[in-house]
């Protein structure tokens, strides 16, 4: 599916790329609800219809991505309810295989996030994997999320990767489509963000990616989860 040969970086998204996104599903689209409604005597219908117009409103934005701001905009400690429910934190299928051959080979891996530093601390703990990476990048850092060119513009000036031979993969199409603007030339989009729904029909000009083993030579060792 890849020709190694031609890509020297790896920059991989975490939430819905490595880590199964039914976690953060569940957590904005039911667990907070539930929470925002029991601290303000609601029903969990009404607070949803309270919450979706402002969640809508700043998709895509630094703010949506951040733990901070979630906190003080519902009066909710959003890190300790995370924490609550980290036993939903999984690894995508082949997600630690393919994070473990590619310690094996000379390409640089980077894992390029929009998640809070909060939750990429939460997650790691959960999952390991943080040993992994060569090097750990997240938007807030950077001031800008992945669907603006100034974020893929700071990156270039922390790694000096070659946007023609960089791979770089994710599940969100915003972010990749702002990644094709920015030059990357190697975008793999994930089918299946979330493994409790099923794979999504993806618009022409995006590669599909299921399963991490697709990029993994035939005799290359399996790891579990």
């Amino acid at each position: 599916m890849l020709n190694w040969a031609h890509i020297d970086s790896v920059l991989l998204d975490l939430d819905g790329t490595l880590l199964d996104l039914h976690y953060d599903n569940y957590f904005w689209n039911e667990f907070v609800p539930a929470r925002y409604a029991q601290n303000r005597s609601l029903s969990v219908t009404d607070a949803k219809t309270k919450l979706s117009p402002r969640m809508l409103e700043l998709q895509g934005t630094l703010d949506w991505y951040c733990v901070d701001f979630w906190s003080k905009e519902l009066n909710l400690d959003i890190l300790a309810l995370k924490t609550e429910l980290r036993h939903l934190i999984k690894l995508r299928p082949g997600a630690r295989s393919f994070l473990s051959y590619l310690q094996t080979q000379p390409q640089r891996v980077i894992l390029a996030t929009n998640a809070h530093l909060k939750s990429v601390a939460l997650k790691f703990q959960q999952t390991g994997l943080a040993p992994l990476f060569d090097r750990v990048i997240t938007s807030h850092e950077l001031g800008h999320p992945k669907e603006e060119q100034t974020f893929w513009e700071k990156l270039h000036l922390l790694e000096a990767f070659d946007p023609k031979r960089t791979l770089f993969i994710d599940d969100n199409l915003t972010v990749l489509e702002a990644a094709a603007c920015y030059g990357i030339r190697h975008l793999l989009a994930v089918s299946r963000p979330d493994l409790t729904q099923p794979i999504r029909t993806l618009p022409g000009g995006f590669t599909p990616l299921d399963h991490f083993d697709d990029l993994l030579p035939s005799d290359c060792p399996r790891v579990m989860f």
